[in-house]
C-alpha cells in the first residue's frame, strides 16, 4: 500500500517496541519517517536501516523526551532532513509504578509528566508551524487513563488521562486547518517492556475480553489508519485498541 506516498512523519520514542513497529509501518505505507530516540543508538540504527530497506528515508535523531528544546530540535531537524512534516507520531513515555504518599512519589510523577504529558505539547507546537492542511497527529497514550484495574499505577494514570484532554483540545484549535489530532490507547501489548510471558501477564490478559496480549503490530495498524486520507474525517477521538479491556 502507498497511501502515505510522499508523506514525512515523526515518530517520538522510537528505537523499539510500539514506536518502531509504527515507524515501520508508515514506512510500508509509503512514508519517510525521523525517529527520536534517548540512548539506544544501535536500536535506533536498525529501525533506520530497516526503513531504508524498504525504499524510504529515515532519520534517527538523538533527543531525551522529558527536555523540551530537545523535542522542538528534533522537530526542526526532521523539516529539514525529510524536506517538511506531515504526520507527528507522540510515542514517547516512561512507566514508573508507586502509590502516592511514597517517598519519591513526586519526583515520579514529575518525570513521568515531562515525558509523557510534556514532551507531546512541545512536539506537537513545533510541529503546528510546518503541518500543512490535511497534516496529522497521533498520541499514544494507554487504557489505564480511563481504568485503574489494580494498584500502583495511579500517577502514570494521570498523566495519560492528560492526554485525553490535550488531544481533543488540540483537535479543536486546529480543526480550521483541517489538521486532525486523535489519541490511541494500547491495552496490554507484547513487547520487551511488557512481554506477553512477564509476570504479571496472566492477570493483564484476564482484563481483556479476547483473553490475549495484542502485538506491537496492532497498534500501528491503527496509527497508520489514522493518519491515512480515509481517515480525514476523523478527529479528537479516542481509539481503544486493548482487546476489550475498556468494555
Amino acid at each position: 500500500m502507498t497511501e502515505l506516498s510522499g508523506k514525512r512523519a515523526l515518530v517520538t520514542g522510537a528505537s523499539r517496541g510500539i514506536g518502531a513497529a509504527i515507524a515501520l509501518m508508515l514506512a510500508d505505507r509509503g512514508a519517510d519517517v525521523a525517529i527520536t530516540y534517548e540512548s539506544s543508538a544501535d536500536k535506533a540504527a536498525k529501525v533506520v536501516n530497516e526503513i531504508e530497506g524498504k525504499g524510504r528515508k529515515a532519520l534517527a535523531l538523538r533527543a531525551d523526551s522529558a527536555d523540551p528544546e530537545a523535542v522542538k530540535r528534533a522537530v526542526e531537524e526532521t523539516v529539514a532532513g525529510l524536506g517538511g512534516l506531515d504526520i507527528l507520531v507522540n510515542n514517547a513515555g516512561i512507566a514508573r509504578y508507586a502509590n502516592v504518599g511514597d517517598d519519591g512519589s513526586l519526583a515520579d510523577l514529575e518525570a513521568m509528566f515531562n515525558v509523557n504529558v510534556r514532551s507531546a505539547v512541545a512536539a506537537s507546537g513545533a510541529a503546528m508551524r510546518y503541518l500543512g492542511q490535511g497534516g496529522r497527529i497521533v498520541i499514544i497514550g494507554s487504557f489505564l487513563a480511563e481504568r485503574v484495574p489494580f494498584a500502583g499505577v495511579t500517577l502514570y494514570s494521570t498523566t495519560k488521562s492528560a492526554l485525553t484532554a490535550f488531544s481533543r483540545g488540540l483537535a479543536r484549535d486546529l480543526g480550521s486547518r483541517a489538521i486532525t489530532v486523535n489519541l490511541v490507547q494500547p491495552g496490554p501489548t507484547d513487547t520487551d517492556l511488557n512481554p506477553a510471558n512477564g509476570d504479571h501477564a496472566d492477570g493483564l490478559r484476564a482484563l481483556t475480553a479476547l483473553g490475549h496480549y495484542g502485538e506491537r503490530e496492532d497498534i500501528a495498524s491503527a496509527v497508520a489508519f489514522l493518519v491515512s486520507p480515509a481517515a480525514k474525517f476523523i478527529t479528537g477521538t479516542v481509539l481503544n485498541v486493548d482487546g476489550g479491556i475498556s468494555a
